[in-house]
């Protein structure tokens, strides 16, 4: 071994090949491996009944988590979710919106269909009849003056039964107070977005024929 200051410098500059080795096995004063790698607070790991790792737990243990990181996990897969879901169903909605109003467009005019007659109903009154097809309910309405009304009756709300009071010349809905002018089927009150569809009337003699139905949003 040299005793000159110059060589022991140059001994101790070389490298021990286990400094490469991932142990480090057997060299003093050196870190291990994985020094820098994230480790956990042990009291934030989870440890079920069964003290098996949390890999092994059922499912709904891993998803219903006890340590905070784990329930913070679950909290943004659950919020991710969420978003994706409702993004779906507002996609889902717009394109049945689509379609629903494509499909309207493309449907044939109603026909003329009778509904009554003069004669079966008297002034001060009203009646019901289903048009443009069995399905859809609709008043007929004769006021004390002779005019003849006819609208849709489901309510522009959530298609409840409107009612015809002719006393206080309205239109009511019973399921969420909403109020219509019975003389020209406009929403004046309560929940109702827009007016009520008009059924367009024909008078043959002593015969009522709806010809068509007119839907307004205004």
């Amino acid at each position: 071994m040299a005793h000159d200051p110059q060589s022991r410098f140059e001994q101790n500059q070389q490298l021990d090949p286990r400094i490469d080795s991932p142990g480090r096995e057997g060299l003093t004063g050196t870190a291990r491996g994985d020094v820098y790698e994230p480790t956990r607070d042990p009291e934030d790991v989870t440890v079920g009944p069964d003290h098996r790792p949390l890999e092994e737990q059922p499912r709904w243990r891993r998803d219903f988590a006890t340590d905070w990181p784990e329930d913070n996990f679950v909290a943004r897969r659950d919020f991710a979710k969420f978003l994706v879901l409702i993004s779906g169903a507002f996609v889902a909605g717009q394109g049945w919106i689509a379609a629903n109003s494509l499909l309207r467009r493309r449907r044939p005019a109603p026909s003329r269909q009778k509904i009554g007659s003069l004669s079966a109903l008297p002034l001060g009154s009203a009646t019901m009849f289903a048009y443009p097809n069995a399905h859809d309910p609709c008043l007929l309405i004769r006021t004390r003056d002779g005019k003849l009304l006819a609208y849709d009756q489901k309510c522009t709300h959530l298609s409840c039964a409107v009612v015809p009071k002719l006393d206080e010349g309205i239109l009511h809905c019973p399921c969420h107070e909403g109020v219509f002018d019975l003389a020209t089927g406009r929403n004046i009150a309560g929940p109702p977005p827009r007016p009520l569809p008009i059924i367009e009337l024909e008078v043959v003699g002593d015969d009522i024929y709806a010809i068509g139905v007119t839907e307004r949003t205004v």
